[in-house]
């Protein structure tokens, strides 16, 4: 076998080596990740809408028919026929449409304040997140409901900015949570790696975190017999100047004031005792 030939195997028998060695690499840390569940940006969970779309009697007539005065004296199986129940579904939206409507219109002909348009884009978000319950492979009715979610967000960051006590109110009428865009600076999306990286570093962290208490606790052990020997070292430094005909570094008070850091040490350590008891 040529030089080549013996090169190309032991290059290819490493590769396999170490493609084996991080199959089988295992993590000693005790750290698992798993990825979180992705809620479709349809759901009301990321809509903000809090309640479903509101129920309507089907034996009220459409919103057209509602003053026709053919159908006061017409008979009970034409009145039947003329109400929702058999109408298409269309129908019955505008009827839920003006309902949630008359909750926020300004008179009784508003149609396009922000808080009528917001109240038409809910019972239309709300009709196709039904919808998507029902058909959730419907791309068409998907495409629109995330079209229709983020125009609503749009007219609510408006109305948050220019007119917050209508913001307030909106939201509380229609029972909705306002959900902004995130940032683009801020956002990032979910990967495994940077999550464990970011749960490796918290991992460090909290050892870091848990020797530093313990050291802490330690020196804290040691202080009662620390603050003994500086006592004992201040008066023998001061009866040694005392003796030499020296000029005084340490006088009372400062052998004072540490007497009385060790009687608070002590007070504070027993008062701990009797409330652990």
């Amino acid at each position: 076998m040529s030089i080549a030939g013996r090169n190309a195997g032991f290059f290819l028998r490493f590769m396999n080596f170490s493609i084996v060695g991080r199959r089988n690499l295992k993590s000693s840390l005790p750290i698992k990740w798993v990825r979180p569940e992705k809620i479709p940006c349809f759901k009301p969970e990321k809509s903000g809408d809090l309640k479903p779309l509101v129920e309507v009697d089907t034996r009220q007539y459409p919103l057209e028919f509602r003053d026709s005065e053919e159908l006061k004296t017409a008979d009970e199986t034409v009145k039947r026929l003329f109400t929702l129940e058999y109408f298409p579904r269309n129908k019955t939206v505008e009827v839920i449409r003006a309902t949630y409507l008359d909750q926020v219109k300004r008179h009784q002909f508003d149609n396009q304040s922000p808080e009528a348009r917001v109240a038409r884009m809910t019972a239309n978000i709300r009709s196709m997140q039904q919808l998507m319950e029902r058909f959730p492979k419907n791309v068409r009715i998907k495409v629109r409901l995330k079209e229709t979610i983020d125009k609503r967000k749009k007219l609510l960051k408006f109305l948050r900015t220019w007119d917050y006590k209508c913001f307030e109110w909106i939201l509380d009428r229609l029972d909705l949570i306002y959900k902004p865009f995130p940032p683009q600076d801020v956002y990032k999306r979910v990967e495994r790696k940077r999550s464990l990286r970011m749960l490796t570093d918290k991992y460090c962290e909290e050892i870091i975190n848990e020797k530093i208490g313990k050291y802490k606790e330690s020196l804290e052990a040691q202080q009662e017999e620390f603050l003994e020997e500086k006592i004992k070292t201040l008066k023998w430094i001061m009866k040694e100047e005392m003796d030499c005909g020296l000029d005084t570094s340490i006088n009372e008070d400062d052998i004072k004031q540490v007497q009385d850091k060790l009687e608070n040490l002590r007070k504070t350590r027993s008062q701990k005792s009797m409330s652990k008891q």
